[in-house]
């Protein structure tokens, strides 16, 4: 049994270091913008039950549970918490957030669609709208040499005064995809997400249709990283971490005091 307790303290030690490690990487992106902060979920692992709940005692009586000890835990998944970061104004006319639900979408340079909340927009030496990246933004709008008071509306419609006339001329619309299970996304690097089987098909849709979102021109969106619940998080990891080596030492004791009796 000693033994036992070994292995599941080690699991406890890999499971809170595979948590210490998600709460790394949030502190790490507190300054990352639209970056949504990650959670590691945790599962117990196999019980080895010994006799089952309702196994007879008597004649007449039964247990009333089971006898049944735990293998340990492990962190069965990690998940995007989607919840709204803090609308910070840039007065940069190119800068985009999406305030509510949705993602805006990127050609990848494999042909990939990625999904990113990070709308710090730029204009390529040929007027696409690209990410920092420079990534065109799906579907494509092209901003004219020379264009002025560029207005990204809040229904995603796109405006400018093109070079040499007065009245503004609409230069293409912004549209956000949905999805219907966003935490199913795959995190793929560079602010993006990719489309997978558990998030379901992307729905495209225009701003402030179906519940999606509405643009909100001059700002960006702030990560949901709340550090001072990250850290709160990360002391709770290391004290848990240091229990489960104490545990390790104290069948190790053990062990070393049954062999020392023998």
């Amino acid at each position: 049994m000693t033994i036992s307790a070994m292995h599941v303290a080690k699991t406890g030690l890999n499971a809170q270091q595979t948590r210490l490690q998600v709460i790394s990487n949030n502190l790490a992106n507190v300054n990352t913008t639209g970056f949504k902060r990650d959670r590691a979920n945790f599962e117990t692992l196999l019980y080895q039950v010994s006799r089952p709940a309702g196994a007879p005692t008597s004649e007449g009586t039964a247990l009333t549970s089971s006898l049944a000890v735990g293998t340990g835990v492990r962190v069965v998944s990690t998940e995007k918490l989607n919840s709204q970061g803090a609308l910070a104004t840039t007065e940069n006319a190119l800068d985009v957030a999406v305030d509510g639900q949705g993602f805006l979408q990127v050609l990848l340079p494999d042909g990939r669609i990625g999904y990113t909340r990070d709308g710090a927009l730029s204009r390529s030496a040929d007027g696409l709208l690209t990410t920092a990246s420079g990534y065109p933004l799906q579907p494509e709008i092209t901003i004219p040499e020379g264009a002025s008071s560029i207005v990204f509306s809040a229904d995603g419609s796109v405006t400018a005064i093109p070079a040499g006339e007065a009245e503004p001329q609409e230069l293409g619309q912004l549209t956000i995809a949905t999805f219907g299970n966003p935490r199913g996304l795959e995190p793929m690097g560079e602010n993006f997400m990719g489309e997978t089987a558990a998030s379901g098909p992307a729905v495209v849709l225009a701003p402030m249709t179906a519940g999606a979102g509405k643009i909100v021109q001059g700002a960006l969106e702030s990560s949901n990283v709340n550090v001072v619940q990250e850290l709160v998080d990360m002391i709770e990891t290391q004290r848990a971490y240091e229990i489960s080596s104490k545990v390790i030492s104290a069948a190790d004791d053990m062990l070393k005091f049954v062999s020392n009796s023998l």
